[in-house]
């Protein structure tokens, strides 16, 4: 016989699961060209999420500089982080309070194509990524700029907030049905994670546009970055609906649609610039 909770528990489940969704929904940027204005769903503490991040920046990097990893080539290491701080200047845009994180960036040395912002502003590039795919300044700028995307959008915090209230959840209903947890967790995974996961990468993408934009690199160029990204994992990334990042062709699109609306940003960058 399969227990059945009460019907008094399931309701109290459901204001306290409303009131946590109602509480924790908020905004963590504004303004800006692009017109992006998602509300998200923060229950977890930047706090908590920043320290942790912070922990687990310091421990790859002492693990890097003890293996003699870390920023090893002078000039790329110099390079990175010039653009890097051209892109951060930028930042008080979408969120005035981020001006005043405690900014780091360094150069790992690895053959993988990746990069990162961790919560906070902990930035890493891998070398793979810049030799690899050959990148200009100006895609460099688009994978910096999309990785400062996802921390001021406060993405990882996101995704933790997501998981705590679809544990919840899925804790309510299993009791209430009597279906086995796993089952539950697989679905909610499917049907809530990667979906916004998806759309998380795409906010970061035009997002970065827009800063690289602002910072004088030409954001025409950033679709070039994952055209080249296509070509280095074979021209396929998997299916589209299954995935946590836009299939390229899609990614692509949607730069190259918002453009037009942060390229007078870029044209006015340069002429400051030339002044």
């Amino acid at each position: 016989m399969v227990w059945k909770a009460p019907s008094s528990l399931l309701r109290w489940a459901g204001l306290l699961l409303t009131a946590l969704f109602i509480q924790g929904c908020a905004n963590t940027t504004s303004g800006g060209a692009i017109g992006l204005n998602r509300s998200q769903l923060l229950i977890v503490s930047s706090d908590t999420v920043n320290a942790q991040a912070a922990k687990g920046f310091q421990q790859l990097t002492a693990d890097a500089r003890s293996k003699q990893k870390l920023n090893n080539d002078a000039a790329l290491t110099q390079r990175v982080r010039n653009i890097g701080k051209d892109l951060i200047a930028q930042v008080g845009v979408f969120r005035p309070d981020a001006l005043k994180w405690d900014w780091e960036i360094n150069v790992f040395d690895s053959d993988e194509i990746n990069a990162f912002c961790a919560p906070g502003g902990k930035i890493g590039v891998y070398t793979g990524i810049v030799r690899k795919l050959k990148l200009t300044d100006d895609e460099l700028a688009a994978v910096m700029g999309h990785e400062i995307a996802h921390a001021l959008r406060e993405h990882s915090r996101e995704q933790v907030s997501q998981k705590a209230l679809t544990g919840l959840v899925t804790s309510a209903i299993s009791a209430a049905t009597g279906v086995p947890g796993e089952l539950m967790d697989a679905s909610s995974s499917m049907l809530i994670h990667l979906p916004n996961s998806r759309s998380m990468e795409l906010e970061s993408d035009v997002i970065g546009l827009e800063l690289m934009a602002r910072a004088g690199y030409d954001p025409r160029n950033a679709s070039s970055l994952w055209k080249k990204m296509l070509q280095a994992s074979g021209g396929s990334n998997g299916p589209a609906f299954l995935s946590t990042h836009p299939a390229g062709q899609e990614r692509i699109r949607e730069l190259e649609a918002h453009v037009p609306k942060v390229l007078p940003l870029y044209e006015a960058a340069r002429a400051q610039r030339r002044r």
